[in-house]
């Protein structure tokens, strides 16, 4: 399936698109005031290590300490030739080595205080600073360069295995001692010339980033990734892409010269993008990115799936809705859950959910129509970029997997925390709050011919003085007490004031 990148670049924010077939599937959004540290390298210092986390905190000049956790600590390279164990044969762009022995603790790897070479595998999330590791890796248009790791890796995404037994012995033969190599998706297509000239171009940033590093003090930044518009060329142009279309003639400019440099295959690919209307609505992905946001998403077949994000996981869970089939019920279940799993695996790239992600899908009683959908869906996940590992569908049609995150959701990035239900999705109803109204001034037992006004929202003020009224009365009469009531537009609908006058 061809696809196509499209850029919006304005003074506050980028934005990148990727379409394929005329649909978007990915988005990603950099804004200038909170642009993205992940491919970052510093040289950090040991602020405070955690034992009973076996991780620990690094200062690396941001406002909150980086998190490094024992498994993403290089080892010293007698220790790692020694315990070196080949796994999958690509770990993703972040990849840290996988060990035999990771028995040592933290506190005999490092001390606090020591400086260290680090990079940001993942953003600050909500009130977690970055994630950080020792293992560097520096990417490249075809290759990814992992300095003092002997190890060659194949994207996943190369299936054909005569090519990945050419890239391989391409790579053994151009790497140098001491280095390992991951083959991107690009490589497919290119030349070894072209790899070579992108292979050595990072071996002569990794020897600036060095340079650097032994002539600052920690903490202090070494290398800065590309911005999201060069990485959306970096990254994304593969062959299958078939344009990309920028709507910034100064961003424009600027591709054409680094695409000259460094990606000459892509020049002829770029398109400045000069219509009238704005860029995002001419091809229809203002819309698409409203309704990345819905909590609900309906089906074709009129059944739907609600889409529930907390801190931790993400919960999704497949309803019939209003489709009622015109077979059996098993069938119609089946019919629902097919149809939600193509969805699904849509908005997960769509809305760059990450972590652990539990699908809820219809049951089904049929061990064979859970086969189906546990292999529709795997099939599903199949184009999307970023590392995930799917789990068995259970009998009770629920599917677990986990995707990598290294950057925020779409929804983190566009939305914050309601302030009315404090991210709660609800708040409590005005006949709850009035219940409460009266166990309280209940539970405060004022002393007789005492008179007090009860401030409260208009809804709640409302049912106080017209349906739940007999209440008000009562407690009036019991106590020998007056209430008056009064409604305040500033009052949050479960707030309330009850004042002795």
């Amino acid at each position: 399936m061809t696809s196509e990148l499209v850029i919006n670049v304005t003074r506050e924010e980028s934005r990148v698109a990727l379409l394929e077939g005329g649909q978007v599937v990915e988005q990603y959004i950099e804004r200038k005031r909170d642009t993205s540290l992940v491919g970052n390298i510093y040289k950090g210092k040991v602020l405070k290590i955690l034992p009973g986390m076996q991780s620990s905190f690094i200062d690396i000049g941001l406002e909150k300490a980086a998190f490094l956790y024992v498994a993403d600590i290089m080892r010293e390279m007698e220790d790692y030739y020694s315990t070196f164990l080949d796994g999958v044969e690509d770990k993703g762009l972040y990849a840290r080595t996988e060990f035999k022995d990771e028995s040592l603790p933290i506190e005999e790897l490092i001390q606090e205080g020591q400086e260290l070479l680090v990079q940001v595998s993942k953003d600050p999330i909500g009130t977690k600073g970055a994630r950080v590791t020792s293992y560097v890796t520096l990417p490249g248009r075809y290759v990814v360069l992992m300095p003092n790791v002997e190890h060659v890796g194949i994207s996943r995404r190369i299936e054909d295995e005569e090519a990945r037994t050419v890239l391989k012995n391409i790579a053994a033969e151009m790497k140098p001692k001491g280095f390992g190599l991951i083959m991107r998706t690009a490589c497919e297509d290119a030349t070894p010339d072209e790899i070579r000239r992108d292979l050595e171009f990072l071996l002569l940033l990794w020897d600036s980033i060095q340079k650097k590093k032994d002539k600052v003090s920690a903490p202090n930044l070494l290398y800065s990734d590309l911005d999201l518009v060069f990485r959306s060329v970096r990254d994304f142009m593969s062959h299958d892409v078939e344009r990309l279309v920028i709507d910034s003639p100064e961003e424009y400019d600027r591709l054409k010269e680094f695409a000259k440099t460094y990606f000459p295959r892509v020049i002829d690919k770029l398109e400045l993008y000069e219509g009238r209307e704005p860029m995002f609505d001419a091809f229809g992905i203002e819309v698409d990115i409203s309704r990345a946001l819905g909590r609900r998403v309906w089906l074709k077949s009129g059944g739907y799936i609600v889409i529930d994000q907390t801190e931790a996981m993400t919960v999704i869970d497949v309803n019939t809705g209003k489709f009622v089939g015109k077979e059996n019920l098993e069938d119609t279940i089946l019919k629902t859950n097919l149809e939600a799993v193509k969805e699904i695996a849509y908005q997960v790239r769509l809305r760059n959910l990450g972590g652990i992600i539990i699908t809820d899908f219809i049951d089904m009683e049929k061990v064979e129509n859970r086969e189906k959908v546990f292999k529709a869906f795997v099939e599903a996940m199949k184009r999307d970029r970023a590392k995930n590992t799917i789990y068995n569908i259970s009998e009770l049609g629920i599917i677990q997997m986990t995707r990598k995150r290294v950057r925020e959701s779409l929804g983190r990035v566009l939305c914050e925390q309601c302030p009315y239900c404090e991210g709660r999705g609800f708040v409590k109803s005005a006949r709850t709050v009035t219940y409460e109204i009266f166990r309280k001034v209940r539970k405060m037992n004022l002393a007789r011919g005492t008179m007090a006004m009860i401030k409260a929202n208009p809804a709640v003020a409302e049912l106080l003085s017209y349906e739940e009224r007999q209440g008000i009365e009562e407690i009036e009469s019991g106590y020998g007490i007056e209430l008056i009531i009064k409604e305040d537009m500033r009052f949050h609908q479960e707030n309330y004031e009850i004042t002795i006058l």
